[in-house]
């Protein structure tokens, strides 16, 4: 089965610079296999400002000829107009007269690691002394794109296509001490974009973006910037390795969230690389929509309705399986629909490993149920909930109340993935089973709101899920009866029944690795084990807090305390989800140094690539989950039994202080926690 993943598009960067004939590359030294450079890179530093988005590089270069060169590049996409991408080169000649050639161009060749997704046979290359331009269609699902560069230059300028790469070229003399700048706007636009041409659109575009200039492009872009971080920064007082990784986690999930588009997500791995082939998983909804709906809740709606606008693939998946409402799938694209691979890549044995996720991890539809739900809390937006967020959340209650099973005296959920995913297909996973009670319970408590303050709407839905009373006294008595698998004896919630039974590994004397325990005991084994991937009953707690509940509706404090203590040590943190989570529970169960040693391996995944695969993409749960273990875990940061967001912080004994904005009911609330001393 083929797979959907995302299309490298046409590349927008190469600016390709050669002085007195030595090309500019990169290269300080040789290897066996590389033959020894013409020219010579003295020096290099790259820079990215994570307050402007702005990315700068700057070399320090001698020719063969012996000319010396300083060249500083600039570029960013623009945040106050996502069709418009900036590249800024200046060249200053430090030694001698060089003779400079600059190649600036569009290179349509660009392919995927594994495909090439472009009708190659359908472009249209456009090239004039004044643009170059490219157009494209997807081969499989038929998407156009249009791209269109202008450069500005103080020197003459042609153009020429060669193949699929249309480019500028401009060719002089720069004399002693001399510096000249190049500036090349790229406009792009896809068919989603507009309803006329991507290409004549994006050649409007970068008409009207060269008009106006790099210099006063950089400034709007900068001032939407400042905007974003007047409410999504956080500051961190007494740790600057901590705060500069705060800062690059969090700078990292707001380039990847969509801010005028409500039929695209977040993906897994952000735009950054091609891990997980661009799918959105529940990573958006439980990791990196929360910094979202509490920052910038504009952007958290349009995250929240590519998922409302996708209830039909849900639906389909279903009712193909057999069940009523909605089923999200695991792993979703623009249609909707399923698509988790079922089965791996070749190991190094030449085998293949059944992917079940796609099948039985269906725990993301109360996931996202949460994600509204929470949404709705601190936005206070009605309207979005009842027109989008509670069919959400009742068509996905509706497809729990077909899932359950009656056993006896009781409901069960057979056949499930719990966030551990290395023990798959297991029956009655205690996060499942108590996350669906919580989704029901929510699902009644909506349709109450609806009646009781958007009647229309609460008749609509009524009429169009089929809302029945027989239905609602389902739900009513599957809350009642779910089973939730817990130990009387020991007090503490049972991960799924046999999970105690299975072989113990001391996960923690399998140091130091950068590498799962699954790599190493390899798939068929771990399953058999108690190892644990990532944070499973240790999410329900990070979810649902003192709410967990106890059969007995008391001694949750405690129940909480063993879970930690059983759980804790046999998670392999498997996943990069994992660290963050745990900060945040050890944080708010007042284990400070062991939430501050898994809060600062979270933080640095990928600046220090904690996990050795930063190569595939940047961790985007990883980063949501920074800044959730920061501003819900040492801030404290929860709901008085007034209603109203508090601070019960719990900082680690060397920082002096914790700030950080959230918008609430669309007021901005600023707070600070200050360590005692």
């Amino acid at each position: 089965m083929l797979v959907p993943e995302l299309a490298s598009a046409p590349n927008w960067l190469p600016i390709h610079i050669t002085i007195d004939g030595t090309p500019l590359k990169m290269i300080t030294k040789t290897t066996d296999n590389m033959l020894p450079p013409a020219g010579i890179l003295f020096g290099y530093e790259r820079t990215l400002h994570l307050d402007t988005g702005i990315l700068e590089r700057s070399v320090l270069f001698r020719a063969a000829s012996g000319n010396v060169v300083r060249i500083a590049f600039q570029r960013f996409a623009s945040l106050h107009d996502v069709h418009v991408l900036c590249q800024r080169v200046t060249i200053t000649a430090i030694d001698g007269d060089p003779q400079i050639q600059v190649k600036a161009f569009l290179d349509g060749n660009s392919l995927n690691i594994t495909a090439d997704h472009w009708r190659v046979e359908q472009a249209e290359v456009l090239a004039t002394d004044e643009e170059i331009g490219i157009s494209a269609a997807t081969r499989q699902s038929g998407y156009t794109l249009g791209m269109a560069a202008r450069l500005s230059s103080p020197y003459p300028i042609t153009s020429s296509k060669h193949g699929l790469r249309p480019q500028f070229e401009t060719s002089f003399t720069l004399p002693f001490q001399q510096a000249a700048s190049f500036d090349k706007i790229t406009a792009i636009y896809t068919s989603r974009d507009t309803d006329g041409s991507p290409l004549a659109a994006a050649r409007a575009k970068a008409r009207q973006a060269m008009a106006e200039g790099f210099d006063q492009l950089a400034e709007r872009h900068i001032a939407e910037w400042d905007k974003y971080w007047d409410t999504a920064d956080i500051q961190i007082v007494g740790d600057d390795a901590c705060q500069l990784a705060t800062r690059f986690t969090t700078y990292h999930v707001l380039i990847a969230a969509p801010r005028h588009d409500k039929n695209v997500s977040i993906p897994a791995k952000t735009l950054s690389g091609f891990g997980y082939k661009g799918h959105v998983f529940w990573d958006t909804e439980l990791f990196t929509l929360p910094p979202m709906t509490l920052t910038q809740p504009e952007i958290a709606r349009n995250l929240l309705l590519y998922r409302y606008h996708r209830l039909p693939g849900a639906r389909h998946k279903a009712a193909a399986n057999g069940y009523e409402g909605a089923m999200f799938p695991w792993e979703s694209t623009d249609t909707g629909e399923e698509t988790t691979p079922q089965w791996s890549d070749v190991q190094p044995d030449g085998s293949r490993i059944r992917i079940w996720t796609g099948d039985h991890e269906q725990h993301i539809s109360t996931d996202i149920a949460y994600a509204v739900h929470q949404f709705w809390r601190w936005t206070g937006d009605h309207a979005f909930m009842a027109q989008y967020g509670a069919e959400i959340i009742l068509d996905t209650a509706k497809f729990w109340g077909s899932r359950a099973e009656p056993k006896g005296d009781r409901y069960e959920i057979s056949q499930q993935i719990g966030p551990d995913e290395y023990h798959e297909n297991i029956d009655n996973s205690v996060f499942v089973n108590r996350m669906v009670v919580w989704h029901l319970e929510t699902a009644l408590q909506t349709l109450e709101w609806l009646q009781a303050n958007a009647p229309a709407d609460a008749a609509r839905l009524t009429a169009a899920l089929d809302l029945t009373p027989t239905r609602l006294d389902h739900w009513r008595d599957v809350i009642q009866r779910m089973f939730i698998p817990f130990d009387s004896e020991k007090q503490i919630h049972v991960q799924f029944p046999g999970f105690f039974e299975m072989e113990y590994i001391p996960t923690e004397k399998y140091q130091p690795r950068i590498t799962s325990v699954q790599a190493i005991l390899g798939h068929y084994r771990t399953i058999q084990t108690q190892v644990i991937k990532q944070a499973d009953v240790v999410m329900l707690m990070a979810l649902l807090g003192k709410t967990i509940g106890t059969p007995d509706g008391s001694n949750v404090e405690q129940v909480m305390q063993n879970n930690w203590d059983t759980y804790f040590p046999r998670c392999d943190h498997g996943s990069s989800l994992s660290p963050a989570m745990h900060a945040w529970v050890a944080a708010r169960m007042g284990m400070t140094a062991t939430a501050y040693d898994q809060f600062d391996h979270a933080a640095h995944i990928d600046l220090m690539d904690n996990k050795g695969n930063v190569r595939d993409g940047i961790h985007a749960a990883a980063c949501g989950g920074v800044w959730q273990a920061l501003v819900f875990g040492f801030g404290g940061l929860h709901f008085d039994e007034s209603g109203e967001p508090a601070l019960a912080p719990k900082l680690p004994d060397h920082w002096r202080s914790l700030s950080f904005t959230v918008n609430y009911r669309g007021e901005k609330r600023r707070f600070t926690a200050e360590h005692p001393r």
